[in-house]
């Protein structure tokens, strides 16, 4: 399951998001520090392809994939100092995939803004440093360890060492580790830590109604502009609280209607959903039997083993071989009965690489 930790200046409409992708009823108030407490939230990833398996199928159940958003207090300058409420619970973020960092991006006079003004690229900035000071204090507390280990000549102590002496240096300047040049090697030792600054990070940015379905204004683009001369991995998703707000209280099928009156093809849900499936480079196989049509989130370059195990260790461990076919030819001939008729079931081995849509059934002994 895809977990997207959400972060953010108070008054940025953080609050605000999370209670419409999960209709939570999380407090959402125009004074800083309204939520105190983290907030976990978890909501079904839309994906039509699996209503259509499931009218063919006929299914006992349908489950689809689920991403987990936490929520936690919106940061403000000094909070890895104490200052606000939000630096007690970054813990609660570090074993996320990604983060989401909520951005303001239009202008209100009537809505505070904590730092004063509107400024996107200021807060991410702020945001930044924050989040590298969190990560200081973890690699302080480990390089003290690592180093007393590395004087008795301790081997994995010594293959550590470098990376850790690399993180800290950035770390203690204030500068995030999205922007030093870490080799493979080192990003895998540095792992095991769960640093905030080393995970992808997608921009939630809180634009007008307008901008949503027009132009980018000059917020966008200024962001855009820091994070590309930055090299970050990041992507930007706009969308409009007070939009996500309002379809949360709408019927299901009057949701449809409301966007296109509006001149959106989708609710801020599914771009949010759908950047971090890109930006994490995630895709969906689907299983399909009379119990259950499930929908199950794995890598792009997974092999039939490791989407195996992703229902369960032993499917993996035992893995014998997958039968698989594409959706497509899934729909086209009625189910499993008809592809194998046709011709469209193959029977995959370890090596196959498992591709979007698949619909697999594992063989496997433990």
């Amino acid at each position: 399951m895809l977990r997207l930790g959400i972060v953010g200046l108070p008054n940025v409409g953080k609050s605000t998001l999370f209670n419409a992708l999960t209709s939570a009823n999380v407090l959402a108030a125009n004074y800083p520090f309204a939520t105190k407490d983290p907030n976990v939230g978890r909501v079904n990833v839309p994906d039509p392809r699996l209503d259509e398996l499931a009218k063919i199928v006929e299914p006992q159940r349908t489950v689809p994939a689920a991403v987990e958003f936490v929520d936690i207090a919106g940061l403000v300058k000094g909070a890895s100092q104490g200052e606000g409420l939000g630096n007690q619970f970054l813990a609660n973020i570090r074993e996320t995939d990604a983060i989401v960092h909520v951005v303001r991006a239009f202008d209100d006079d009537d809505v505070l803004h904590v730092m004063g003004s509107v400024d996107p690229v200021r807060d991410r900035e702020v945001i930044e440093f924050e989040l590298a000071l969190a990560d200081l204090s973890v690699v302080e507390k480990r390089l003290d360890k690592v180093k007393r280990s590395s004087k008795t000549g301790d081997k994995d102590a010594l293959a550590e060492l470098p990376a850790l002496e690399k993180a800290n240096a950035a770390l203690t300047e204030g500068r995030a580790l999205w922007h030093e040049n870490l080799s493979a090697e080192e990003r895998a030792v540095l792992a095991p830590l769960s640093l905030l600054t080393l995970k992808p990070i997608l921009y939630a940015a809180n634009v007008t109604d307008a901008e949503l379905a027009g132009e980018e204004g000059a917020h966008i683009k200024a962001l855009r502009g820091a994070i590309a001369s930055s090299g970050e991995h990041a992507e930007i998703v706009p969308f409009s609280a007070k939009i996500e707000a309002e379809l949360a209280e709408l019927p299901e099928d009057d949701r449809r209607g409301f966007l296109e009156s509006l001149g959106l093809e989708s609710a801020g849900l599914d771009r949010l959903i759908r950047g971090g499936y890109h930006l994490l480079g995630l895709q969906t196989y689907f299983t399909a039997g009379e119990q259950e049509v499930r929908a199950w989130t794995i890598h792009h370059g997974d092999t039939a083993p490791q989407a195996a195990g992703v229902i369960h260790t032993d499917f993996e461990r035992g893995f014998i071989r997958a039968e698989t076919v594409g959706y497509e030819d899934f729909l086209t001939h009625g189910g499993w009965k008809g592809a194998r008729e046709k011709g469209a079931v193959r029977s995959e081995g370890k090596e196959y690489v498992v591709k979007d849509g698949d619909v697999m059934l594992f063989r496997f002994n433990v």
